[in-house]
């Protein structure tokens, strides 16, 4: 067996004087590569730089536009007269929902209960924005609220982070308080009335969004559930059963979505 001979070498085993030659076109090239990928490199870190700056200066625009809609954006526009709620309800039924009253914006004195009001302190209350919705057959209202606070993404974030972790949606004494009118069906609709509820802090805007429902009939409620947990499969209670923390969460669902319809689609937040 006989193996070829290695390149750039003769019979006796010593350099050609070619190989030198060889050589340096391979360790030009090689160099060249290695410049090439720097400057690839280098331009990578500095495009994302370029990109991470803009982004971040957008999101800070963004931020700022939102905290400014409550007095900049017409009321039709942020509860609108009539939600469609496609496949909002139980069992994805569609809902429908129309509003029969507006609250003047106001300060956050007297809408929610003081552990409530408490939990919301860090971030102020710039503004409270409250709607009170009915659904076509007439069974259900539902209030939901809009709270503008005086916070930067950090403290909503901060705020959303212990939300989280304490269940402080989930807890009826920190229910926000539903907006009742003379004169409507909702004209009974007060603390003894609440069924379900759900809080939600945005990060990405300077906005709690929430919602509490009952039935339109007056009736009071011993045990109201939060609207995650009267939404699983399965639950019989009462409120579950009626669909009412359907009502809750599919109405704030859609109230946030006009929300940032107004901001633009950088606020999408998942």
């Amino acid at each position: 067996m006989s193996f070829g001979e290695p390149e750039g070498y003769d019979e006796r085993a010593r350099p050609r004087p070619l190989l030198g030659v060889r050589i340096r076109p391979r360790l030009a090239a090689a160099a060249a590569c290695v410049v090439l990928g720097l400057g690839l490199i280098g331009g990578a870190v500095t495009g994302s730089w370029l990109v991470g700056e803009s982004g971040d200066d957008g999101a800070q625009d963004t931020f700022a536009a939102a905290g400014g809609l409550w007095h900049s954006v017409p009321v039709d526009q942020l509860f609108p007269r009539t939600v469609l709620g496609k496949g909002a309800g139980p069992g994805g039924a569609d809902r429908t929902w129309t509003r029969i009253a507006v609250a003047p914006d106001s300060g956050c004195a007297n809408a929610f209960d003081p552990l409530l009001r408490k939990a919301l302190a860090p971030v102020g209350c710039e503004r409270l924005l409250r709607a009170t919705y009915i659904d076509a057959t007439e069974s259900y209202v539902t209030t939901v609220g809009l709270l503008f606070t005086t916070a930067d993404a950090a403290a909503m974030r901060s705020l959303d982070s212990r939300f989280a972790k304490e269940d402080l949606d989930r807890r009826a004494d920190l229910m926000p308080r539903p907006y009742a009118v003379k004169g409507t069906l909702a004209a009974g609709f007060g603390d003894e009335q609440r069924a379900s509820w759900t809080v939600s802090v945005l990060t990405d805007a300077p906005v709690v969004v929430y919602a509490v429902s009952g039935w339109a009939d007056d009736r009071t409620v011993d045990e109201p559930e939060p609207a995650d947990e009267a939404m699983r499969s399965g639950t019989t209670t009462a409120v579950a059963q009626a669909g009412l923390g359907h009502e809750a969460k599919g109405l704030a669902d859609r109230v946030e979505r006009a929300l940032r319809k107004n901001v633009g689609p950088t606020t999408e937040q998942s």
